[in-house]
């Protein structure tokens, strides 16, 4: 007691020895997921090293070649994409034991290593009477906002998880404008809204504050079920910002008007969104958005 009255009490500082790859994914998963927005999604990745021989090293045995053999065993069972985003959060989890809790590690063991080249990117755009099939499918489901939601994708480019959590108190009907508070890359936005996205929110809106009422899993099993039904293949719902951000293009707005509209920051982003086609220009599309400084943007035809 009297040496704590001197000094204050002395904890014990992470071993090295003691502690393994596996023990510091689990306090990762359980202390650092629950407040990101991607929990849901990256949950897994824990479960997945855990069931590996990795989680056994310990933090004092761990390098970057053990890293390594485990990057090429992967990459031979799942996608490159997969193995990256595996390792990025492998890489968190030692970046935040380092800078956070304080584990005696000198280097973080994945920050050396060479993450697998992503070939993700998308093309698929709406084919010839695609949409007009989904619309029709629509009217045939049981929910009735399943064919608004699709529209709004269209007509406003926004992210699955932006659509699912439109608060009618940031819809400004008068204003043509949206405020979509929490975004994927956490800088708030307001876009401005298509005449076809105020007349879907105005017929939408209700006295509840969250306009449309399906959690995130609810709404893919809809919309799976959608595809199946008109036998619609190779469509992601993610597409139909691809196809948004397409349309704009094509509808003869510069790159910062079509930016405000998606929320990309950068251009080299933005482009991965883009597929135009020369043979849908212009679009017979009715546009009349309010641009900087409360000017006017004009209107542009389209489809």
């Amino acid at each position: 007691e009297a040496e704590i009255d001197r000094n204050g009490l002395i904890f014990n500082e992470p071993s090295k020895e003691n502690t393994t790859v596996g023990e510091l994914l689990i306090r990762y998963r359980d202390e650092v997921l629950p407040s990101k927005r991607g929990q849901i999604p990256e949950s897994y990745v824990p479960r997945v090293f855990l069931r590996h021989k990795i989680s056994q090293y310990s933090l004092k045995h761990i390098t970057p070649d053990i890293i390594r053999e485990y990057r090429d065993e992967r990459l031979t069972q799942v996608t490159p994409s997969t193995v990256h985003r595996q390792l990025g959060i492998l890489q968190h989890a030692f970046a935040v034991a380092i800078k956070e809790w304080g584990y005696p590690l000198t280097q973080n063991p994945v920050a050396a290593l060479t993450k697998p080249a992503l070939s993700n990117s998308r093309n698929r755009r709406l084919q010839d009477g695609e949409f007009e099939r989904l619309i029709e499918g629509c009217g045939k489901s049981r929910v009735w906002w399943l064919q608004p939601i699709i529209i709004l994708a269209i007509e406003t480019g926004m992210r699955r998880g932006e659509l699912l959590n439109i608060h009618s108190l940031d819809v400004e009907l008068e204003a043509r404008t949206l405020h979509i508070p929490i975004t994927k890359n956490g800088h708030p936005r307001t876009t401005p809204l298509t005449e076809a996205a105020c007349s879907v929110l105005g017929s939408c809106m209700s006295d509840n504050d969250r306009i449309f009422p399906p959690s995130a899993n609810a709404f893919r099993l809809a919309w799976e079920r959608l595809k199946r039904r008109i036998g619609i293949k190779g469509l992601r719902f993610h597409d139909l910002r691809h196809e948004g951000t397409s349309r704009l293009f094509e509808a003869g707005f510069a790159i910062e008007q079509v930016s405000l509209v998606t929320g990309h920051k950068d251009w080299k982003m933005l482009r991965r969104y883009t597929h135009t086609s020369a043979a849908r220009a212009p679009l017979r599309m009715r546009m009349c958005w309010p641009g900087p400084s409360g000017s006017t943007w004009p209107r542009r035809a389209g489809r």
